[in-house]
């Protein structure tokens, strides 16, 4: 498989490329393999690694960031950024399911889009990262596609009551969700939402659920609105 593109959207060049590899390998495929007496290694414990490394640097971050933080807020805050959810878009948005080596049943119902096998592949590209080039590499990948890509909300997993705070408060409106796409097998669904205020499109999520498509809308409209300064709904962004 050709790993410059995913190098690139990462941001770091492996010198070990069996390391990547094993990182996007996910049990199934191993699985069937092992059917035929062959070894396959795969990615639960560089998930495991990169669980580790991911707390820590999340960990100094918060505590640089919040000087004034409690240590409740902070664990609350460090579990919000690092949460399963938080890490398959992450993945998503590094198209990381494009390169998971899967099982054929695993492919054929949806793993690609898969939350927990997005999130647990992502935690092994950290670890891969770490046993490769060190602990500076694998924090600069943290801090640039995990915690500067979400630190707009400390509210990620429940990204619709926050965002609905913000409308209610400053628009005196409650936020609609509306389907408006479809794709995808029923093993396999893609859904796109829009998120609307006063009949205007404020924002587009996409997610393998209904709920997920909703809840990425409303993140993508908490950033919108964060850029804001005006009260009026049909500001132009």
């Amino acid at each position: 498989m050709e790993w410059k593109e995913l190098e690139s959207a990462i941001g770091y060049s492996f010198r070990n490329k069996e390391l990547l590899k094993t990182a996007l390998t996910h049990s199934s495929y191993a699985n069937e393999f092992s059917r035929h007496n062959q070894s396959v290694v795969f990615n639960e414990r560089l998930e495991f690694l990169g669980d580790a490394v991911l707390e820590l640097v999340t960990s100094e971050f918060i505590y640089e960031k919040h000087t004034d933080m409690p240590e409740g807020s902070m664990s609350k805050l460090r579990a919000s950024l690092v949460c399963e959810p938080s890490l398959a878009i992450c993945a998503r948005e590094l198209k990381l399911g494009d390169y998971l080596i899967l099982g054929k049943g695993e492919d054929m119902t949806g793993g690609r889009n898969r939350e927990s096998i997005l999130s647990d592949a992502f935690e092994a590209t950290i670890g891969a990262i770490y046993l490769d080039g060190g602990l500076e590499p694998a924090g600069r990948f943290i801090r640039e596609k995990v915690l500067m890509r979400l630190k707009e909300t400390e509210l990620f997993r429940d990204s619709k009551t926050h965002v609905q705070e913000i409308t209610q408060e400053r628009y005196h409106c409650t936020p609609e969700y509306v389907q408006i796409g479809m794709e995808g097998p029923a093993h396999n669904r893609l859904f796109t939402f829009e998120l609307r205020l006063a009949g205007k499109t404020i924002a587009t999520g996409k997610g393998p659920s209904k709920k997920a498509a909703e809840q990425e809308a409303a993140r993508e409209a908490i950033r919108i609105l964060s850029e804001r300064s005006g009260n009026d709904v049909s500001e132009k962004h």
